[in-house]
């Protein structure tokens, strides 16, 4: 079944985001958005986000990565689009990997 309208996001955002509440910055702003997926830290101290939504959704959720938490620095994110799965109900942490 196709998700009219929904497109996939993967992000992997690089700076001082480990520590810094980054996570739960990420699962608030993609409840508030709507948006469906994860997040989760990487072992060499990155953030990894996959999430499912609308473009505008998603654009938006991609601003905040960008600018992260009040803790957080964001030195750059990598972004890749993609289709939705449609797999995710909501949004929720992942163990880091």
């Amino acid at each position: 079944m196709k998700n009219e309208g929904l497109i996939g996001l993967h992000a992997v955002v690089q700076g001082v985001v480990q520590g810094v509440g980054f996570r739960a910055f990420v699962i608030a702003e993609a409840q508030a958005l709507g948006v469906t997926g994860w997040v989760r830290n990487t072992w060499d101290g990155k953030v990894e986000v996959q999430a499912e939504g609308t473009r505008t959704m998603l654009e938006e959720l991609l601003s905040k990565l960008r600018r992260g938490p009040r803790n957080a620095v964001v030195y750059a994110v990598t972004v890749d689009w993609g289709e939705a799965g449609g797999e995710f109900s909501g949004f929720s942490m992942r163990r880091s990997v």
